[in-house]
């Protein structure tokens, strides 16, 4: 008898479910603020959101921690974020705004729905791949579907912090829709958490950053999104610059590597 069929006579352990129950509490997180923006509560759709991001980057590192890892999880947190970070961010932003545009309205908010859904097609079908020269880089191939949910608000955080409804118009919000579903399943090398190192001496610094910036959701949660959102966009073009210092490193670590082999191989044989 396998060990998958073991494990399922012997039940699954409880430490196993907590990671997926995160993962479900996210998508729960993201339909809720589907719920909230019918209502026209447009804070606590957003809030629910940001915090299905929140649960988001916890479920993995809970499971790593716990060591209860699994294909069903994988699958399972797909499935999740393209709820949570594809489907309701469209439809809040549908209802919130993009209705009022004649015809493209609609096709703009399934714009955003759809491109989360085939980059994590994408990631999924990678997986198991061997070669994966941005992952294997400690990058992002195209903005995550979290992040890609966090700047198709940045509309809505404008429209909160000023009041003024020229950020409502459906044409700036259909454009940038339009543009941050097309940074989602974009190519683009992003800046993953595996390719942040803080120094030894900057640890402390971090820490206060990260207690800061806590403190600052809690006070002007829209104003602190609003900045982390365009921080990031502002380090797009470093992380594709970054990219390409490591990928010309790799290039040049190889160079000797295949020098040597093709001389290898025009060497001759040596016969009695």
């Amino acid at each position: 008898m396998d060990e998958p069929e073991q494990r399922l006579r012997h039940g699954i352990p409880f430490r196993a479910m907590i990671p997926n129950a995160i993962t479900l509490l996210a998508l729960c997180f993201g339909l809720t603020g589907v719920s909230f923006a019918i209502g026209a509560e447009w804070e606590k759709a957003l809030a629910a959101v940001v915090f299905a991001g929140v649960l988001d980057g916890l479920d993995g590192r809970i499971a790593r921690l716990l060591r209860a890892q699994s294909r069903f999880g994988a699958e399972l947190d797909s499935l999740s974020d393209n709820i949570a970070f594809g489907t309701a961010p469209a439809l809040i932003l549908f209802l919130w705004s993009l209705q009022t545009a004649p015809r493209f309205g609609w096709i703009a908010a399934l714009a955003l729905a759809v491109c989360c859904a085939l980059r994590l097609a994408r990631f999924n079908a990678r997986i198991d791949a061997t070669e994966q020269p941005h992952k294997s880089a400690g990058f992002n191939t195209g903005v995550p579907a979290p992040a890609g949910a966090g700047l198709a608000f940045v509309p809505i955080f404008l429209w909160l912090i000023t009041g003024d409804e020229v950020f409502r118009r459906w044409e700036p919000v259909m454009a940038w829709t339009l543009f941050i579903a097309a940074l989602m399943i974009s190519s683009l090398p992003t800046y993953s958490w595996s390719s942040i190192r803080i120094r030894s001496g900057w640890r402390l610094f971090a820490l206060a950053g990260v207690a800061l910036l806590g403190a600052a959701l809690i006070r002007a949660p829209w104003v602190t999104l609003l900045i982390v959102a365009l921080l990031y966009l502002a380090m797009l073009p470093f992380a594709f610059a970054s990219y390409q210092r490591v990928r010309r490193r790799r290039a040049i670590a190889a160079a000797p590597a295949s020098a040597s082999a093709s001389q290898s191989a025009r060497e001759p044989v040596a016969t009695e």
